[in-house]
């Protein structure tokens, strides 16, 4: 253990920066990271206003962070494929890698998994942090630390995209554009899908959405959802791939009237609570139906996509801090102005 200065959570509603005792042994599959640039989450804001998230529960002081870019300064002895001075991203959930999950390829859903930033973990913004090498990814020289912090929200979109098996010219439905519906939206844009309507009920963030081409906002507290695909795709059709990503209660009879007949629908908002679904609906259609937790090998691919040029994350960071602004920039982020799609916290040098 080492004490070093972090953004730590010490119960609801109050942050503190202040030296705490952190992991810092170096295991031989291990590399330790100079963090750099870290992002500022929904489920960081979430622990910090409610105390929880499900059965996750605040109960004693933790370092916040888990969408993290940095510099290795240190390498395990059994490590290869990386060397001190990589510019590196990180996946934060760390599996059993002998538990069955992981076997399947499915480590995402093992319930043994570690995810920096869910208590009682301890997550990254901090100084320095060891990580095993195995999910510790370098980043293309064109890659800046800011997008390789936003690796880990896209890679959410990107799990989405392939669950749904876009297909060069798809159309595509997002219902929610908040940060991950448009993670989303623009994975399925990478992806292949020919146009992709993303719809919600806030302008500004539909306005960030109109900036990219391919990206169709529509405000559904003016226009019928329906109607607009029915525009796009004849009436009596639908979209090739639907993605939820609102997790709003009151989306889902939207999602089945506008997926085609034989369609998928791609469930990846939370709802706080249990919702009502149309079954008959869904079967009437013969949709398959997907859903995301997090994402399992597909980090790779979302830094070819940014890498590649096919997606553009910049537009997306609104403003970035010093980390001795960090609790401003929490409380920024609790105050969920619209247009604050992303922001960032840069480490001291």
């Amino acid at each position: 253990m080492t004490s070093a200065r972090s953004l730590v959570l010490e119960r609801q509603h109050e942050l503190a920066l202040r030296d705490i005792e952190i992991p810092s042994a170096l295991g031989p599959d291990d590399v330790r990271i100079a963090v750099h640039t870290v992002g500022v989450c929904g489920s960081d804001i979430h622990y910090y206003t409610h105390g929880h998230i499900g059965p996750f529960v605040v109960r004693e002081p933790m370092v916040l962070g888990h969408e993290a870019s940095g510099v290795v300064s240190e390498i395990g002895s059994h490590v290869r494929h990386l060397s001190v001075g990589d510019r590196v991203c990180m996946e934060p959930g760390i599996p059993d890698s002998n538990s069955r999950a992981a076997k399947l390829g499915l480590y995402n859903v093992d319930p043994a998994v570690r995810f920096w930033a869910t208590p009682p973990v301890h997550g990254c913004l901090t100084p320095s942090v060891v990580h095993p090498a195995a999910y510790t990814y370098k980043l293309p020289d064109n890659v800046s630390f800011a997008e390789g912090a936003m690796v880990e929200p896209f890679a959410i979109g990107v799990q989405a995209a392939v669950k749904g098996a876009i297909k060069p010219g798809d159309t595509c439905l997002v219902t929610g554009c908040g940060t991950i519906g448009l993670m989303v939206a623009l994975a399925a844009l990478g992806s292949g899908a020919g146009r992709v309507v993303i719809s919600d009920v806030v302008d500004p963030k539909l306005e960030i959405a109109a900036r990219y081409p391919g990206l169709i906002p529509v405000n559904v507290a003016r226009e019928s959802l329906r109607g607009r695909i029915d525009e796009l795709c004849g009436p009596e059709w639908g979209a090739d791939v639907v993605l939820e990503a609102s997790g709003s209660p009151r989306v889902y009879d939207d999602v089945l009237a506008c997926v085609r007949p034989g369609g998928t629908v791609v469930l990846v908002g939370m709802p706080p609570d249990k919702v009502a679904f149309d079954i008959v609906s869904a079967q009437a259609k013969e949709i398959r139906i997907e859903t995301v937790f997090r994402y399992a090998n597909v980090f790779d691919r979302a830094i070819d996509m940014i890498a590649s040029g096919r997606v553009d994350l910049k537009p997306l960071i609104a403003e970035t801090f010093e980390f001795e602004q960090s609790v401003e920039a929490f409380e920024r982020a609790a105050s969920a102005r619209p247009t604050d799609i992303k922001l960032q916290i840069v480490m001291p040098a």
